[in-house]
Parts: structure tokens; sequence; C-alpha cells
């Protein structure tokens, strides 16, 4: 698995990514460690406290997360 670094200031790409990947089955510490981040980082873009709008810009409904 290649790990891509994800910059302290995460951006709405990779929020994208973020919520794709959670729709793809990876598991949140699975996406966090790619990233290289804190799960809670990861988490924040879940539950939509950070790069709103990035849910719907991954194409990804609620049910797929």
């Amino acid at each position: 698995m290649a790990t891509t670094k994800m910059p302290k200031s995460r951006s709405f790409e990779d929020a994208v990514e973020v919520w794709k990947l959670r729709a793809g089955g990876w598991f949140q510490h699975h996406i966090a460690a790619r990233f290289q981040v804190n799960p809670g980082r990861v988490n924040d873009v879940l539950k939509e406290r950070k790069h709103l709008g990035s849910r719907d810009h991954a194409g990804v409904t609620r049910g797929d997360a």
C-alpha cells in the first residue's frame, strides 16, 4: 500500500479522498495511517466538522460511508 503524505492542513481534495476510501470499506484508523495523521482528523472530515461538502463532491451518499 502506497502512502500519501497529507499536510498538516488537509486540503479539500484530501477530504474527498477520505470519503472515497471510507465508502470503499477502509477503517478510519487505516485512512489516518495512509495520510499519516491522527485518526481524529479523519473523523473531523467524516463527521463534517471540516471540509463541508466534501462528501457530496466525492459522490458518497450517507449510507455508503
